[in-house]
Protein backbone atom coordinates (compact mmCIF):
# COMPACT_ATOMS: atom_id res chain seq x y z
CA UNK A 1 0.00 0.00 0.00
CA UNK A 2 1.29 3.47 -0.87
CA UNK A 3 0.94 6.95 0.52
CA UNK A 4 -1.75 9.44 -0.37
CA UNK A 5 -0.45 11.11 -3.52
CA UNK A 6 0.48 14.75 -3.31
CA UNK A 7 0.89 17.27 -6.10
CA UNK A 8 2.97 20.39 -6.11
CA UNK A 9 1.84 23.41 -8.09
CA UNK A 10 2.43 27.13 -7.65
CA UNK A 11 3.99 26.73 -4.24
CA UNK A 12 1.13 24.65 -2.88
CA UNK A 13 1.34 21.00 -1.88
CA UNK A 14 -2.11 19.42 -2.09
CA UNK A 15 -3.78 16.01 -2.27
CA UNK A 16 -3.97 14.56 -5.77
CA UNK A 17 -7.65 13.83 -6.32
CA UNK A 18 -6.92 11.77 -9.43
CA UNK A 19 -9.89 10.46 -11.41
CA UNK A 20 -12.79 11.08 -9.04
CA UNK A 21 -11.08 10.05 -5.82
CA UNK A 22 -7.88 10.39 -3.85
CA UNK A 23 -4.88 9.06 -5.76
CA UNK A 24 -2.36 6.74 -4.13
CA UNK A 25 1.38 7.14 -4.63
CA UNK A 26 2.85 3.65 -4.92
CA UNK A 27 6.33 5.15 -5.28
CA UNK A 28 8.36 7.70 -3.41
CA UNK A 29 7.21 10.85 -5.23
CA UNK A 30 5.15 12.19 -2.31
CA UNK A 31 8.12 11.72 0.03
CA UNK A 32 10.39 13.57 -2.42
CA UNK A 33 7.91 16.46 -2.74
CA UNK A 34 7.66 16.89 1.04
CA UNK A 35 11.41 16.48 1.51
CA UNK A 36 12.49 19.01 -1.11
CA UNK A 37 9.62 21.53 -1.19
CA UNK A 38 9.32 22.04 2.57
CA UNK A 39 11.75 24.69 3.81
CA UNK A 40 14.12 23.31 6.42
CA UNK A 41 15.17 25.73 9.13
CA UNK A 42 18.48 27.43 8.31
CA UNK A 43 21.35 26.79 10.67
CA UNK A 44 22.87 29.66 12.65
CA UNK A 45 25.80 29.86 10.20
CA UNK A 46 23.63 30.08 7.04
CA UNK A 47 23.34 33.43 5.27
CA UNK A 48 19.66 34.24 4.67
CA UNK A 49 19.11 35.24 1.00
CA UNK A 50 16.78 38.17 1.66
CA UNK A 51 19.01 39.62 4.40
CA UNK A 52 16.45 39.17 7.18
CA UNK A 53 16.75 36.93 10.22
CA UNK A 54 13.85 34.67 9.06
CA UNK A 55 15.33 31.15 9.24
CA UNK A 56 12.04 29.57 8.09
CA UNK A 57 11.50 25.91 8.93
CA UNK A 58 8.55 23.64 9.70
CA UNK A 59 6.77 24.36 12.98
CA UNK A 60 6.66 20.64 13.83
CA UNK A 61 10.45 20.60 14.16
CA UNK A 62 10.04 22.35 17.53
CA UNK A 63 8.93 18.99 19.02
CA UNK A 64 10.62 16.24 16.98
CA UNK A 65 10.12 12.56 17.81
CA UNK A 66 13.88 12.15 17.46
CA UNK A 67 16.12 14.89 18.90
CA UNK A 68 17.58 17.03 16.10
CA UNK A 69 15.31 15.54 13.44
CA UNK A 70 14.37 18.22 10.89
CA UNK A 71 11.89 18.12 7.98
CA UNK A 72 12.55 19.66 4.60
CA UNK A 73 15.39 21.06 2.60
CA UNK A 74 17.58 24.16 2.60
CA UNK A 75 17.41 24.68 -1.18
CA UNK A 76 15.62 27.96 -0.49
CA UNK A 77 18.95 29.38 0.70
CA UNK A 78 20.18 29.31 -2.92
CA UNK A 79 17.49 31.72 -4.18
CA UNK A 80 19.93 34.57 -4.78
CA UNK A 81 23.11 32.59 -5.40
CA UNK A 82 24.99 33.10 -8.67
CA UNK A 83 24.91 30.34 -11.26
CA UNK A 84 28.32 28.88 -10.34
CA UNK A 85 29.63 25.35 -9.81
CA UNK A 86 29.66 26.01 -6.04
CA UNK A 87 25.86 26.55 -6.19
CA UNK A 88 25.45 23.14 -7.87
CA UNK A 89 27.49 21.43 -5.12
CA UNK A 90 25.46 23.18 -2.41
CA UNK A 91 22.21 22.16 -4.14
CA UNK A 92 23.36 18.53 -4.13
CA UNK A 93 24.34 18.76 -0.46
CA UNK A 94 21.02 20.35 0.56
CA UNK A 95 18.97 17.84 -1.45
CA UNK A 96 20.87 14.87 0.02
CA UNK A 97 20.35 16.35 3.49
CA UNK A 98 16.60 16.72 2.85
CA UNK A 99 16.31 13.15 1.55
CA UNK A 100 18.63 11.47 4.11
CA UNK A 101 15.72 10.50 6.37
CA UNK A 102 14.64 7.97 3.72
CA UNK A 103 17.74 5.87 4.36
CA UNK A 104 17.66 6.48 8.14
CA UNK A 105 14.00 5.33 8.29
CA UNK A 106 14.57 2.38 5.88
CA UNK A 107 12.31 3.82 3.19
CA UNK A 108 15.12 3.70 0.62
CA UNK A 109 18.33 1.72 0.27
CA UNK A 110 20.05 4.36 -1.83
CA UNK A 111 19.59 8.03 -2.63
CA UNK A 112 21.59 9.61 -5.44
CA UNK A 113 21.48 13.32 -6.23
CA UNK A 114 23.20 15.26 -8.98
CA UNK A 115 22.76 18.91 -9.88
CA UNK A 116 23.21 20.63 -13.22
CA UNK A 117 22.43 23.93 -14.83
CA UNK A 118 20.02 23.20 -17.70
CA UNK A 119 20.11 26.81 -18.86
CA UNK A 120 21.14 30.17 -17.45
CA UNK A 121 19.49 30.56 -14.04
CA UNK A 122 17.71 27.17 -14.02
CA UNK A 123 18.96 24.48 -11.64
CA UNK A 124 18.05 20.83 -12.26
CA UNK A 125 18.33 18.10 -9.65
CA UNK A 126 18.33 14.49 -10.76
CA UNK A 127 17.10 12.25 -7.93
CA UNK A 128 17.50 8.47 -8.12
CA UNK A 129 16.17 6.28 -5.34
CA UNK A 130 16.07 2.57 -4.71
CA UNK A 131 13.36 1.46 -2.30
CA UNK A 132 13.90 -1.24 0.31
CA UNK A 133 12.09 -3.73 -1.96
CA UNK A 134 14.53 -2.98 -4.81
CA UNK A 135 12.32 -0.82 -7.03
CA UNK A 136 14.02 2.16 -8.62
CA UNK A 137 12.57 5.64 -8.96
CA UNK A 138 13.88 8.71 -10.73
CA UNK A 139 12.70 12.30 -10.47
CA UNK A 140 13.88 15.62 -11.83
CA UNK A 141 13.36 18.83 -9.88
CA UNK A 142 13.80 22.21 -11.54
CA UNK A 143 14.32 25.59 -9.88
CA UNK A 144 14.67 28.93 -11.60
CA UNK A 145 12.80 32.11 -12.43
CA UNK A 146 8.99 31.75 -12.30
CA UNK A 147 7.58 31.13 -15.77
CA UNK A 148 10.90 29.86 -17.17
CA UNK A 149 10.51 27.10 -19.75
CA UNK A 150 12.55 23.90 -19.52
CA UNK A 151 12.39 21.20 -22.18
CA UNK A 152 12.36 17.63 -20.86
CA UNK A 153 12.57 15.08 -23.65
CA UNK A 154 9.81 16.34 -25.99
CA UNK A 155 7.77 17.99 -23.25
CA UNK A 156 7.75 21.56 -22.07
CA UNK A 157 7.94 22.21 -18.33
CA UNK A 158 7.04 25.70 -17.14
CA UNK A 159 8.29 26.64 -13.71
CA UNK A 160 5.50 27.70 -11.35
CA UNK A 161 5.10 31.05 -9.62
CA UNK A 162 7.70 29.97 -7.05
CA UNK A 163 10.09 28.82 -9.77
CA UNK A 164 9.79 25.05 -9.20
CA UNK A 165 8.61 21.95 -11.07
CA UNK A 166 9.06 18.20 -10.54
CA UNK A 167 8.88 15.47 -13.15
CA UNK A 168 8.57 11.75 -12.61
CA UNK A 169 11.30 10.23 -14.76
CA UNK A 170 10.16 6.64 -14.07
CA UNK A 171 6.63 6.81 -15.36
CA UNK A 172 6.22 10.16 -17.12
CA UNK A 173 4.08 12.98 -15.90
CA UNK A 174 4.89 16.48 -14.85
CA UNK A 175 3.71 18.36 -11.78
CA UNK A 176 4.03 22.09 -11.36
CA UNK A 177 3.29 23.14 -14.92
Amino acid sequence: MGDLALTYKNGIIDLDLGEGGTAIDEGLRTAVIISLFTDRRASASDAIPDGTDDRRGWWGDIYPDVEGDLIGCRLWLLDREKDLPSRLRLAETYAREGLAWMIEDSVAKTVEVSASSVRQGVLALSIKLQSEDGREYAYAVYNGPPGAVVYVDDSQVILDENGFAITDRTGGGVSGR
